[in-house]
């Protein structure tokens, strides 16, 4: 048959705080206090859940890192995009006579309202430009 071990009897000091989380937890649960601490000081005390949470941790970060890099390569491309548009756009634009300049601001703010509008679509429909440059360097070795 099984044999019944006797639990032994400890007396802890606790904050009101945490002895009041300890009650509202153990009514929640439908559990005793003393099955709620029993658990939670086993799991405390448990060498494997250390390590499972570094693990955790370990992979959340691996995550994170990953990240960070697509983002700085994405930064990148749009530093190095931005750069050879405004190098064209200077040496193939000429300055206009000061009449047509006028005119030419006035007009600006409509083109610019339209950029705003296209790329306002460009970003909720997509493709990304990172995925066509992806795909065009992909295709250049092929």
């Amino acid at each position: 048959m099984t044999s019944s071990r006797k639990k032994s009897k400890i007396s802890v000091y606790l904050d009101p705080e945490v002895m009041q989380m300890l009650a509202e937890f153990a009514a929640r649960r439908d559990r005793s206090q003393s099955m709620v601490a029993e658990a939670a000081i086993a799991s405390f005390l448990s060498p494997d859940d250390t390590e499972r949470r570094e693990a955790v941790l370990a992979r959340r970060l691996d995550q994170i890192d990953r990240r960070i890099t697509r983002l700085e390569r994405d930064v990148g491309i749009s530093v190095e995009s931005l750069a050879v548009f405004i190098r064209f756009w200077l040496a193939t634009t000429p300055a206009l006579p000061d009449p047509a300049a006028k005119a030419a601001r006035a007009k600006a703010g409509e083109r610019y309202e339209a950029f705003v509008s296209a790329l306002g679509r460009r970003l909720a429909q997509g493709p990304k430009l990172r995925q066509e440059v992806s795909e065009d360097v992909d295709g250049v070795g092929s």
